[in-house]
């Protein structure tokens, strides 16, 4: 690991706009512990600490020491410190976080609409990052964490852990064998939005700092529907089951179809509730790939992945895997060893289905990564990827038509009206950039 740690960068311009704190405008003086981290587990800082971020921070924690505990919401984050341990500095800003030098790796469990400039920033100060799905709000977002990522070398791990789950692992490389012939179509089934509203406006617990929470999106009156789970039904802070779900399931289909979308249609009926959840109360979106590979997203079904092939199906959920690939096994096995998909995989570690299961090995695989600088399973380039043809089905649905699309510039040809989804206006002192 300690060929990370040279690797320290200044952070220009994190100060943002309005903030009562003065930032200074670089990370100096954060030391180069090359020789530390040979005899001692790197400090962790976390950010975001409700269900998921305390999910994240508990598995990281048999490899490195929380020293640093970060959220909005002082209840939570006085809770955090509780559950990890009294000798952790807590927070309200993680830009006063990311200036300890304690802080070797920095884990991203906030709202959506925050994961981007988080991770920018984390990446810009010298941190390796693990960051919870989906990686961003929109399109243009994903292009600029790229480019961040590559130009800091930063380790950077995703977390749809699912790719660390070994039944859809399983379910990708029996597809990408050719156990069920030529790939044709997949199904994906999501679950439905929920519904709600409208909300009462209500005075700001003084526990919240909710002008930070809101980050980049429109300032608006405080309604605690809008925070900790439910931000997800807010088409300001994420984009439903189809980026929420959707970065689990679309990321398994796509990793599994091994192609680019060029094409995508959708249907969806949007609730008119004042102050309510604004993401469809029905939503259904068909995405051709350049390999003529159909995927069907749609809200009402059994939650799962249905691959179709010329000769077989494969069904595989977060219970189960079945089909005629998987009762072949017996007779013509696959084993690990002749799996492909992982860049770099551990058969020490062992095979783990399940969402607390799947994530030791998915934090794990981002500690492999970390100590060995290499790419983690769930990178930005394939993150990206995933949730762009997630937000561009949202893009479809919303418009209500075929939209083609061209993968390599990432545009839609001759078609304002739906490259105008491609960014959103964000607020002044929490742009993402």
């Amino acid at each position: 690991m300690g060929q990370r740690i040279g690797r320290r960068r200044g952070l220009a311009g994190i100060a943002a706009a309005g903030s009562s704190i003065v930032w200074p405008v670089t990370f100096g003086g954060i030391r180069a512990a090359e020789s530390r981290w040979k005899v001692e587990r790197p400090g962790i800082g976390a950010i975001g600490l409700r269900y998921q971020g305390s999910v994240i921070a508990e598995k990281a924690s048999q490899y490195g020491n929380l020293v640093a505990l970060c959220d909005v919401d002082r209840h939570v984050r006085e809770q955090a410190r509780a559950a990890f341990g009294s000798t952790a500095a807590i927070f309200e800003d993680y830009r006063e976080m990311l200036q300890q030098k304690s802080v070797d790796v920095v884990l991203i469990g906030t709202p959506d609409h925050w994961h981007a400039k988080m991770l920018m920033d984390a990446c810009r100060s010298g941190r390796d990052v693990y960051c919870e799905k989906p990686l961003t709000l929109t399109v243009a977002e994903g292009k600029r964490v790229q480019d961040v990522v590559q130009s800091t070398g930063q380790i950077v791990q995703i977390g749809s852990w699912q790719r660390s789950d070994h039944r859809f692992r399983l379910a990708v490389e029996l597809v990408r064998a050719g156990r069920i012939g030529r790939l044709q179509t997949v199904e994906v089934i999501l679950g439905r939005n929920e519904v709600g509203g409208p909300f009462a406006s209500a005075a700001v617990p003084k526990h919240i700092n909710w002008d930070l929470w809101q980050g980049q999106t429109p300032d608006v009156a405080y309604s605690p529907e809008r925070m900790h789970y439910t931000f997800r039904w807010w088409q300001e802070y994420s984009g439903g089951q189809m980026t929420d779900w959707g970065a689990h399931h679309v990321d398994i289909a796509q990793w599994a179809i091994d192609a680019l979308p060029v094409e995508f249609s959708g249907t969806g009926r949007f609730p008119q509730t004042e102050n309510g959840y604004n993401v469809p109360v029905e939503f259904s979106a068909v995405v051709r790939f350049a390999n003529d590979v159909v995927l069907t997203i749609s809200d009402t079904g059994r939650n799962g992945i249905l691959f179709s092939g010329t000769e077989g199906r494969l069904f595989v959920n977060r219970g189960t895997i079945s089909g005629s690939p998987v009762e072949a096994l017996a007779q013509t096995p696959l084993p690990r060893e002749q799996f492909v998909l992982y860049g770099s995989d551990n058969l020490s570690r062992p095979e783990r289905s399940g969402k607390l299961d799947a994530i030791v090995n998915h934090m794990g695989n981002f500690f492999d990564c970390v100590e060995g600088r290499k790419t983690p399973l769930s990178d930005v380039a394939s993150q990206h990827r995933s949730i762009s043809t997630c937000h561009l089905a949202n893009i479809a649905i919303r418009l209500g038509r075929t939209l083609k699309w061209d993968p390599v510039l990432e545009r839609f040809p001759e078609d304002a009206e739906a490259n105008g989804y491609l960014s959103r206006p964000q607020r002044a002192g929490f742009e993402v950039d």
